[in-house]
């Protein structure tokens, strides 16, 4: 292959190692903040093995440690409609991936915004292919590392708020969403789902207005009404 071709992939390469290595640290937000909301370390590290989605997780815990046990149900729920997001990333990826039933099941824990957004930056089939599997292998291994190593240390953090970790996944979010806010009905879906979950917030149990807010952006996406018509 000439350099043409594999410069591309060296691309793809150092920013799949870029992103993974910055999102991993996130693990020792959720490692510290899982165990302060009632897990302890074993289920925390499970959690990170089996369930791998960074914002439901956040989100599980978050309720969990706003509600308790009693807001178990609308936890489950909110992680739930947060991770319906990676049956559309798997969608747009099943050309990249590949055929064979190993590759996909592998693939389908790897699917996330990280390794989907990293891989579909690239020019090129084998470049979006690279990104996608540094990605997400990087951000799965140091990911479950950092959240044993945060778990461990998360009752000498105290308050992890004091510094800035639970944060750390809604600024993440914020700069993935930020360059997709071009358009007036993805500002308008944005607009509409944070104003219910601000509103209802201080009226409802833990989870619920984010499942509230889920629905709006579902009817406003859904409706189109924002969307710039074209010329015929």
């Amino acid at each position: 292959m000439n350099d043409s071709t594999i410069a591309p992939e060296r691309t793809a390469w150092r920013a799949g190692l870029a992103v993974g290595l910055a999102t991993m640290i996130y693990g020792v937000s959720f490692g510290a903040l899982a165990t302060l909301s009632g897990l302890d370390v074993w289920q925390t590290c499970f959690l990170s093995l089996v369930m791998f989605t960074a914002g439901s997780q956040f989100a599980l815990i978050g309720v969990l440690a706003s509600g308790g046990l009693a807001a178990g149900g609308s936890a489950v729920t909110s992680a739930a409609l947060l991770g319906t997001r990676n049956v559309f990333y798997s969608i747009r990826m099943a050309p990249v991936i590949g055929h064979g039933f190993f590759r996909r099941a592998a693939a389908a824990q790897l699917t996330i915004d990280e390794s989907v957004a990293v891989s579909m930056a690239q020019p090129t089939r084998r470049a979006q292919r690279v990104g996608f599997w540094v990605t997400g292998i990087v951000i799965y291994a140091g990911f479950n590392l950092t959240t044993l190593i945060g778990a461990l240390i998360g009752d000498l953090l105290g308050d992890v708020s004091a510094y800035g970790l639970d944060a750390a996944a809604a600024a993440a979010f914020l700069g993935l969403l930020w360059p997709r806010l071009k358009e007036r009905q993805t500002q308008a879906v944005a607009v509409g789902a944070a104003v219910v979950a601000t509103c209802l917030t201080p009226v409802l149990l833990p989870g619920l207005p984010v499942i509230a807010a889920a629905l709006v952006a579902i009817v406003v996406g859904s409706m189109n009404l924002f969307a710039r018509r074209t010329s015929k």
